[in-house]
């Protein structure tokens, strides 16, 4: 594949060595190049032998002497894109099979793409990677990656993934391994699937791919009321989620002693489940995991009281309610017991999962259609809510109703707050955000 040449940066070193724009790239150092992974990864380099495509047909080597790293100054036509590379699995636990029928359809797309992965932090399962595509990975350096672990036993694997490609994935880890590529693991726990024995044995073998093995995250499967003709999957409760903290825990021990790392870090949520109380800071080393919602908590309230101790400002004396999921809810206000600035008058209103199901329990997840019929009676001067409950753009919540609306219906002026300790202390003094 060729790919076009867009636009050549005036006076630029490709630009010297004649390529223009109406050019087309065709390999770097004899490598075809698939995509921007391939593109950024031989184009760094200080000597490139290039094969191009003149715009007359005629086909000519370019060879480029520059420093290391410099870029070449082309912008490349849409060829090149990572355009995210489709799930193969049929995982028991999936959100996207879980969603509400006649959605955006975006909400349904089910990426599983280690370019993504390399690139944005996303996970992944490897399931969808061949052994021509995995000895790219390898010999693109690509790392760190984020993997969606899940189980190591390989029949543990395939019985939750329903895919027989997952059975592989220890053999994939340890050539990561040997490559000298980092990654980090996510597990979401199923009871009855993947906890008990077969977690032992998951967090046993990722442990002894440290370091290569960064980092794992135990996250509690999130189920909604829209399982019909699903796996029977049961939601952790108080006590199966305090028998998941104890081996994390027990692994904490011994990761701890050998390596001086915790290695294996609980959710918030899980967490939350269990009764627990949020660690200190320290207990979350350099937050490796907060992207799986391990550490948010922690971070949120360590920023929260910084703002609130260095705050010197006096606030707008009034009424607020802040609008959240219910499992956040009881840590909410504690929080506001404790920050709160003087004169203002706080309510924590736990807003109830109607949309999904009241076993979801977390903000993101909360509908403009459910807030909306919650505090349509709300009386005081302000009710603040967390950005993310909205999609990037914040101009939609999941159920499609538009902010705008959710604003016009409600008394009280409406404050979208960023997901932010010191944010959250800045509305609540009546600051501008």
């Amino acid at each position: 594949m060729a790919h076009l040449i867009k636009e050549v940066q005036p006076h630029g070193v490709a630009y010297r060595r004649g390529l223009r724009a109406g050019d087309a790239l065709i390999s770097i150092n004899g490598e075809m190049i698939v995509d921007e992974i391939d593109y950024q990864a031989l184009s760094n380099k200080s000597r490139l032998d290039i094969r191009v495509l003149k715009a007359d047909g005629q086909e000519e080597n370019v060879r480029i002497i520059k420093a290391k790293d410099a870029p070449l100054g082309l912008q490349i036509a849409d060829t090149m894109a990572c355009k995210p590379r489709a799930c193969k699995n049929k995982c028991i636990f999936c959100f996207i099979d879980q969603m509400a029928p006649g959605m955006r359809p975006s909400l349904y797309v089910k990426d599983d793409d280690w370019r993504l992965s390399l690139m944005m932090g996303n996970y992944i399962t490897l399931t969808n990677v061949d052994d021509q595509e995995f000895a790219r990975i390898l010999r693109r350096k690509a790392s760190p990656l984020y993997i969606s672990v899940h189980a190591t036993d390989p029949d543990v694997r395939v019985s939750m993934m329903r895919n027989p490609a997952a059975a592989h994935l220890m053999d994939r880890l340890r050539a990561l391994r040997d490559a000298g590529l980092h990654f980090h693991c996510q597990i979401v726990l199923c009871p009855g699937w993947n906890d008990g024995d077969a977690l032992k044995k998951t967090l046993s073998d990722l442990a002894d791919l440290y370091p290569a093995a960064q980092s794992a995250a135990l996250v509690p499967v999130g189920l909604t009321k829209f399982r019909e003709k699903l796996a029977d999957v049961k939601p952790f409760n108080h006590e199966s989620a305090r028998a998941v903290l104890d081996i994390a825990r027990d692994f904490q021990e011994k990761m701890l002693k050998a390596h001086g790392t915790r290695f294996v870090f609980p959710s918030d949520e899980m967490l939350l489940i269990a009764g627990e109380e949020i660690p200190p800071e320290e207990e979350y080393e350099d937050y490796p995991q907060i992207e799986n919602g391990v550490g948010l908590l922690r971070k949120f309230e360590e920023s929260l009281k910084y703002a609130a101790g260095e705050n010197t400002q006096k606030a707008i004396p009034r009424k607020i309610r802040i609008a959240c999921g219910a499992s956040i809810a009881p840590v909410m206000e504690k929080w506001m017991s404790n920050y709160a600035p003087e004169g203002v008058q706080v309510t924590v209103q736990k807003i109830r999962n109607f949309f999904f199901g009241e076993s979801i329990t977390v903000t993101g997840l909360l509908t403009g259609g459910d807030l909306k019929n919650q505090l349509q009676d709300a009386t005081d001067d302000e009710i603040l809510l967390c950005s993310n409950t909205l999609r990037e753009e914040q101009d939609l919540f999941l159920d499609d109703m538009p902010l705008g609306e959710l604003k016009n219906a409600l008394n009280p002026k409406l404050t979208i707050v960023p997901n932010d300790g010191a944010a959250l202390y800045a509305a609540l003094l009546g600051h501008e955000i």
